[in-house]
């Protein structure tokens, strides 16, 4: 059938077209951001159940690209990308991890972790990768030149677009804060062959010389401006709502630093209204880090002017942003979905990891700003004991193993490791042994 989408202005007085193959990022009408439109109205000619069905038919299939849990929702996600033109590694499909014991403990005991960091390079920032690449082998397959996709970047996306633009044979430059990523970040892009500029300033700084950078349109940005990365994340929702048996949870909370990621959980879950496949919006809430929370700081002044903020050091390294790109879409999302934001300080997400570990995670910092922002908003009674509830974590813990270590070695400055658990280092003889294990088990 003939699916198809298009570049849209996000501004409702202006709402200016373009094609998906143009190399563009604000309206040349009005300079606001675009948005990816669908036409819905073709695809509303498909039943819900039928939609349904073709999805669940698809899912992890090898008949390309369809088994990718991206790809298999290709006619929702980018119908303009040939099927040769797709550079996919079978992202999505990650499992929701039914949060028992730490449930219990808080007393919400229908609590899941949508694992996004379950993935090739680690993170959910894979699943808008997967688009934009294939785009821009799309756009090279129909005569377009491009010499090289670019991001500014903490650590994730350069992640993703290093291994995609690796995968496709394409060049990849990176921009990064000199020495405010972790390593494991760091020698992702390395490997997979980018061009490496660690920048003396932050992601904003980084996102003010990539934008600069990219007005050379043989260098296309891949940053979450660019609304092609919002059409595969937006799959995050999709997913959640299948492996719900096509049923959205009461509440999503949402990590919040260039705020993408909310507009984009937000979309999913209205296609699927607008396709009769769910007749409730969950509330959304965002969590931002004390240190870089302009979102916050917006909410609680009743989304009056928005001022961004200097964001200060933060042990969730990658929404260390105080001028969100994504801004006006993510509050668009979020006076939709009765949407609430919430901060979480240095030590209040250290805890929040270290006690979600203890009952079977293994989070990022970013995870733990959300578990902050969730016992809080428990403690309160904003979120009650029943309500289905789904924390989207979006990196693998292993990303951040220094953080951990330090965590548990009480390295880190200012924090108090409530939860820390060293190893014990004993002789290696049997009577000390047991006399550890008797200490240990009796507690």
């Amino acid at each position: 059938m003939g699916y198809s989408a298009w570049l849209e202005c996000f501004d409702e007085k202006c709402k200016a077209q373009y094609d998906l193959t143009e190399v563009i990022y604000n309206c040349r009408e009005c300079g606001s951001l675009l948005q990816v439109v669908h036409d819905r109205d073709e695809l509303i000619k498909t039943s819900a159940n039928q939609w349904i069905r073709t999805f669940e038919e698809r899912k992890r299939k090898n008949s390309w690209p369809y088994g990718s849990g991206v790809w298999k929702m290709k006619e929702w996600v980018m119908p303009r990308v040939e099927n040769e033109n797709i550079v996919s590694m079978f992202e999505g499909e990650s499992n929701l991890f039914w949060a028992e014991r730490l449930g219990k403990e808080i007393g919400v005991p229908d609590l899941w972790i949508k694992l996004c960091g379950n993935s090739h390079t680690g993170s959910f920032k894979d699943l808008g990768m997967t688009v934009l690449v294939s785009m821009v082998k799309q756009i090279i397959a129909e005569g377009g030149d491009i010499r090289a996709v670019a991001c500014a970047s903490t650590g994730d996306t350069s992640a993703a677009l290093s291994a995609y633009c690796a995968a496709a044979g394409l060049n990849s430059v990176v921009f990064l804060p000199r020495n405010k990523i972790s390593p494991e970040q760091l020698i992702q892009p390395i490997s997979n062959g980018s061009l490496v500029l660690a920048l003396d300033t932050d992601f904003d700084g980084c996102m003010k010389i990539v934008q600069e950078v990219t007005n050379d349109n043989t260098i296309y940005l891949a940053n979450s401006k660019n609304s092609l990365r919002i059409e595969g994340q937006k799959t995050v929702s999709i997913e959640i709502a299948q492996q719900f048996d096509w049923n959205a949870p009461d509440v999503i909370v949402i990590p919040g630093g260039n705020l993408g990621n909310i507009s984009a959980i937000g979309k999913g879950f209205l296609l699927m209204e607008h396709v009769g496949i769910i007749s409730k919006r969950p509330k959304i809430v965002c969590a931002q880090a004390q240190n870089a929370n302009p979102l916050y700081k917006h909410y609680k002044s009743g989304w009056n002017d928005f001022e961004p903020v200097a964001a200060k050091s933060t042990l969730a390294s990658a929404i260390q942003i105080g001028d969100p790109v994504s801004l006006k879409k993510a509050v668009t999302i979020l006076k939709k979905f009765d949407g609430v934001v919430e901060q979480a300080s240095e030590q209040e997400l250290a805890a929040a990891c270290a006690r979600g570990d203890r009952t079977g995670m293994y989070t990022c910092p970013h995870t733990g700003v959300a578990l902050a922002a969730l016992f809080k908003m428990v403690d309160r009674g904003e979120i009650k004991k029943s309500d289905k509830v789904v924390v989207i974590s979006t990196a693998h813990g292993l990303k951040f193993s220094q953080f951990k270590i330090d965590y548990h070695q009480n390295n880190l400055r200012d924090i108090i490791s409530e939860h820390a658990n060293e190893p014990k280092i004993i002789p290696a003889n049997l009577d000390d042994v047991k006399k550890a294990l008797d200490e240990h088990l009796k507690n």
